[in-house]
């Protein structure tokens, strides 16, 4: 679904900025699952799987192409 613009970025940008673009758009999604977490009480392994489910819902929303 989004891969094709995911690729036009990649492309435009270059390989070397798109990834660390992307680190650190992972790595911000991930605070926000934590935070959410945190303030909700929910436990780790609970969190550790919301965080696995982004990743997988991304792959299949063609987001990490």
């Amino acid at each position: 679904m989004f891969a094709p613009m995911v690729v036009l970025v990649r492309n435009r940008l270059g390989k070397t900025k798109f990834d660390r673009l992307r680190g650190k758009a992972i790595a911000k999604h991930s605070q926000v699952i934590t935070a959410v977490c945190n303030r909700l009480g929910i436990e780790r392994t609970t969190r550790q799987n919301l965080i696995r489910t982004a990743r997988d819902n991304g792959k299949k929303l063609g987001l990490l192409a």
